[in-house]
């Protein structure tokens, strides 16, 4: 683990486990349902793990990281809000949910020169490797885009089976990404959840043929 402090992986192994617990209860309650379920502690742990993986990503001075995390981020909250749970929060933990990660960007890029100098101009990644590591997480993070929409047009939180295939395809590029980094927890984060992925597939177009069949 060469090129940062062993306390800074520390911080993105806790984010990827806090985003492994979310895919195995997701995958265990799909499995006892034999139908693709969106559970709330899905999103829950979503929170948790994006909040810790966007200060990992702040650490390693990784733009490609903190991209994927802001815009997934608030469409974890907005999925939270549809399931009922956001108002449940205190307003108090909710302005601290909602502001973080606009503070921590305009804190970051209070100084343009030392932000490009520090993200894009990075010795440790090559601008190519930031455009590719950039291409992915926006792909991996489109699935979530890709859910909020559609669960906006069906009025609940869901996962349907394009969510599945796309979070195949941009965790494939993050796990290149993560060996031409050569970061662990990006490598060991995305390789847990292709089971999962294919998992859901298998169980959306299994779900979906049985439900032609009783008709």
């Amino acid at each position: 683990m060469q090129g940062s402090p062993a306390w800074i992986y520390a911080i993105g192994f806790l984010a990827q486990a806090f985003f492994s617990a979310r895919l195995l209860y997701q995958w265990i309650v799909t499995e006892k349902a034999k139908k693709v379920l969106s559970p709330s502690a899905f999103w829950i742990l979503s929170i948790f793990g994006s909040y810790l993986l966007f200060i990992y990503g702040v650490l390693r001075n990784d733009f490609a990281i903190i991209l994927g995390q802001f815009i997934s981020y608030y469409i974890y909250l907005w999925n939270l809000n549809m399931k009922g749970l956001w108002k449940r929060i205190s307003p108090i933990f909710r302005a601290i949910l909602l502001l973080t990660p606009i503070i921590a960007t305009a804190f970051l890029i209070r100084d343009i020169e030392t932000f490009s100098s520090t993200f894009f101009q990075n010795k440790n990644i090559p601008l190519w490797l930031l455009v590719f590591g950039s291409a992915g997480q926006v792909l991996f993070t489109f699935r979530f885009i890709y859910q909020w929409v559609y669960s906006t047009r069906h009025r609940e939180s869901t996962l349907p089976i394009g969510f599945w295939i796309i979070s195949l395809l941009g965790s494939a590029s993050i796990i290149a990404y993560g060996i031409f980094r050569l970061d662990p927890v990006l490598i060991l984060g995305q390789s847990f959840g292709f089971l999962a992925y294919i998992r859901n597939i298998m169980i959306d177009y299994s779900s979906k043929k049985n439900l032609l069949n009783e008709k």
